[in-house]
């Protein structure tokens, strides 16, 4: 089964690095337990170029900071017909998904992995509450990847949104 983590955000914004704090350490965590068809990807933002790196994978976990008021993180499925949006800047998980079904007709399960974020500065290093946060999150991801077929199964185990 080919996985691909795609952390994205900025470490220079406390909080808004996470989700690649997250893909790092998940990465260190596959690299130790020798786990196989893991590929890891970190950026400031979503590109459309990542239309293409995610089409030849079975399951596509996107991690990111979330201002969103939830308790500490959660799931959300992607399919690409949500949250279609496209700037100069940047583009979201949604339309990353939706050019991978057009250009590609491929439609690996894709995740929105959302870690609740508290501080925004111009500033590296986490605000407690988010180091908490991404300390649940990383355990509940480990697990969930260790038997990561199932999820194409049954969505029973994941903390969906």
């Amino acid at each position: 089964m080919q996985t691909l983590l795609y952390g994205y955000g900025n470490l220079g914004r406390q909080d808004d690095g996470l989700g690649i704090l997250l893909s790092q350490k998940l990465e260190v965590w596959v690299s130790e337990q020798g786990l196989l068809g893991f590929e890891f990807e970190n950026n400031y933002q979503l590109n459309i170029e990542d239309a293409a790196a995610i089409a030849s994978k079975d399951l596509v976990i996107f991690a990111d900071a979330s201002v969103e008021e939830i308790d500490d993180f959660c799931l959300s499925v992607v399919d690409g017909k949500k949250e279609l949006s496209f700037t100069t800047h940047a583009a979201s998980p949604g339309y990353i998904v939706q050019l991978c079904n057009k250009l590609f007709e491929k439609e690996p399960l894709v995740l929105l992995l959302h870690i609740k974020g508290y501080e925004w500065d111009f500033q590296e290093g986490l605000s407690e509450r988010a180091r908490e946060n991404l300390d649940q999150a990383l355990e509940y991801m480990k697990t969930l990847l260790e038997d990561r077929e199932s999820i194409l199964e049954s969505r029973e185990r994941l903390k969906l949104c």
